[in-house]
């Protein structure tokens, strides 16, 4: 209230009740009973009166002014005006963004929102009226990051503090939602504060702001997808985008933060996803990534007849922490109905978790052309004891199985990981079963840390964060050089194939040479070059990005691929003409 008590106001004028200030008189017990009801009862009424001349509910919700003075002075207060809440004044908000994809997705998510209220966006830190970090929770390091950052931008504001335009600092996203009030009173280094459901309040509390005081909205919702919010930007090159499918997380993992920076799982309407592929496939966009904290546990429940009484069909011999989910469109559905809207639009997703894979998910990408072949699969360990100290909800024996799977219904897919080195309780034997399943699986992509503990998890309150940290760094190490190894030989095998690319644009290493992505998500490196047209091997034309050229793979590495384009190429299988 301490925020909000500046912008209180009430349409009407009342005086403050002053009968408890009035003397006291003494009588005799004969006339005291007789007086003392008389008293009651013209207090009463005088009570009842000045409270129908006081303010109404309504009146602390509209515009106006009121007396709050118990003397004769009378201090006006003014609310936030509806066309103040509305309008951003052309003042320019500048994105950094950290962390996941969803963040990427978030920050176009707020950036809609603002923009519809009168804001525009520039690309200069140097130009901007309000300075918004996209921030991210999952590691201590990610926040330190931050902390750092707004350092630098407290130094910046100071300096401008004298000017017409003062500039604003907001905290989105994860960690504003798990440090709220530390954030806001830490060197008051923080102006807004908004978490992952309160994108659509940031007018409002930006307003706030520019009166002087700190806002902060960080509530949790039970509903919010953003399902009517159509993002403004996407991908930078304009051929790929993010579209977020569901929100938060159930598998309370005791290592993860998320489901208390995003809450309880919901899932986006199927319409509203395939209403926004359509669009970005009418604006060319060549590649989709369906997005979500557990993006293949999607359920959209929204209408009736999808809540039927078929219960969720999990991976074989994976479990849950909580009960089994019943009804719904599942993200087979989406999949399914996605992927048909243009064939020529590669569909990839993430991030999903192990148990969310049963068969039909499987034999669907197999199926679809433009579904990629490229599954990511995190593990997090290797072993038995530490999986269950996770509460991952599967053994190493199921996940191989489900591994075995994946192989047989989809022989040609890409595995991607992540793992967790130092968790809890893990011993050196423990961290050698993790080496042995990064060499049985055979990856091509890794992400690998290791543990920082979170406060909230259930690891913060139950377990006990005993490997030090410099072994943790040294088995992290190890599993990086495994894993290398590993992707090493699995990129191998491909040499001499030709793989379909999705072009990116220029490489970082050299401006003679292309870079893209194969189906598999694997980084390939070719020349600049006119390569044959699909329609006739005697006709050439340039490589632009967002095309797709077929490619001959000549060598490999452990991170990226090298090759030569043979021709423009399509999803289509239509490749005939190519030399």
């Amino acid at each position: 209230m301490r925020n909000v008590k500046p912008f209180l106001c009430f349409s009407k004028r009342w005086t403050p009740l002053r009968w408890l200030n009035k003397p006291r008189y003494c009588s005799n017990p004969s006339t005291a009973a007789v007086s003392s009801g008389e008293n009651r009862k013209a207090l009463s009424d005088s009570f009842r009166s000045q409270i129908a001349s006081g303010p109404s509910f309504q009146d602390f919700i509209r515009g106006g002014s009121v007396n709050l003075s118990a003397d004769e002075h009378t201090e006006e207060r003014s609310y936030l005006s509806e066309e103040l809440q509305m309008v951003g004044n052309s003042r320019k908000v500048y994105f950094e963004t950290y962390g996941c994809q969803m963040n990427v997705n978030d920050t176009e998510i707020a950036w809609s929102i603002l923009m519809k209220k009168g804001y525009e966006r520039t690309a200069d830190l140097k130009q901007a009226d309000v300075v918004l970090l996209v921030t991210c929770s999952i590691r201590e390091k990610a926040e330190q990051t931050i902390w750092n950052r707004l350092l630098q931008l407290t130094a910046m504001k100071k300096k401008r503090l004298k000017s017409k335009s003062p500039m604003k600092i907001g905290i989105l996203g994860c960690m504003a939602e798990r440090l709220k009030m530390e954030l806001l009173e830490r060197e008051k280094l923080v102006d807004v504060l908004a978490g992952p459901d309160a994108y659509r309040d940031l007018p409002r509390l930006l307003a706030i702001a520019d009166g002087g005081q700190q806002a902060s909205n960080v509530l949790l919702s039970l509903e919010e997808t953003y399902a009517d919010v159509m993002p403004v930007q996407h991908g930078a090159q304009g051929y790929s985008a993010f579209v977020s499918i569901m929100r938060g997380c159930d598998n309370m993992c005791s290592y993860c933060i998320v489901p208390f920076t995003r809450g309880r799982e919901r899932s986006r309407p199927v319409r509203s996803i395939l209403e926004e592929v359509q669009m970005l496939s009418d604006q060319g966009v060549k590649e989709v990534t369906l997005l979500g904290q557990n993006v293949n546990s999607y359920r959209d429940t929204s209408e009736q007849q999808f809540c039927g009484p078929e219960l969720t069909k999990l991976s074989r011999g994976f479990d849950t922490v909580y009960r089994t989910k019943q009804g719904g469109l599942r993200f087979s559905d989406l999949l399914d109905q996605v992927s048909r809207i243009d064939p020529d639009m590669r569909i990839r997703f993430t991030s999903p978790h192990p148990k969310d894979f049963p068969d039909e998910v499987l034999q669907l990408i197999a199926e679809r052309q433009n579904i990629c072949k490229q599954i990511h699969l995190p593990a997090q360990s290797g072993s038995n004891q530490v999986l269950k100290a996770m509460r991952r909800g599967y053994t190493r024996e199921a996940y191989l199985d489900l591994v075995d799977n994946i192989k047989r219904i989809i022989p040609d897919v890409s595995l991607s990981s992540d793992f967790i080195s130092g968790f809890c309780g893990e011993t050196e034997e423990d961290h050698q079963q993790t080496l042995s399943l990064i060499r049985e699986v055979g990856y091509n992509v890794g992400f690998l840390f290791a543990y920082s503990m979170r406060k909230k998890t259930h690891a913060f309150h139950r377990l006990q964060d005993d490997v030090a940290p410099q072994v943790k760094q040294r088995r992290l190490e190890e599993c990086i050089c495994v894993f290398r190894e590993e992707a090493a030989k699995v990129n191998a095998a491909i040499i001499g194939s030709e793989q379909l690319v999705l072009v990116e644009g220029e490489s970082k290493r050299s401006s003679v040479d292309l870079c893209g992505r194969t189906d598999g998500n694997m980084k390939v490196i070719f020349p600049k070059e006119d390569v044959a047209l699909q329609s006739s091997a005697s006709i050439t034309a340039p490589i632009c990005p967002g095309d797709y050229v077929l490619v001959k793979i000549l060598s490999a590495s452990s991170q990226s691929l090298r090759g030569r384009a043979l021709g423009h190429g399509s999803l289509r299988k239509n490749t005939d003409a190519l030399p």
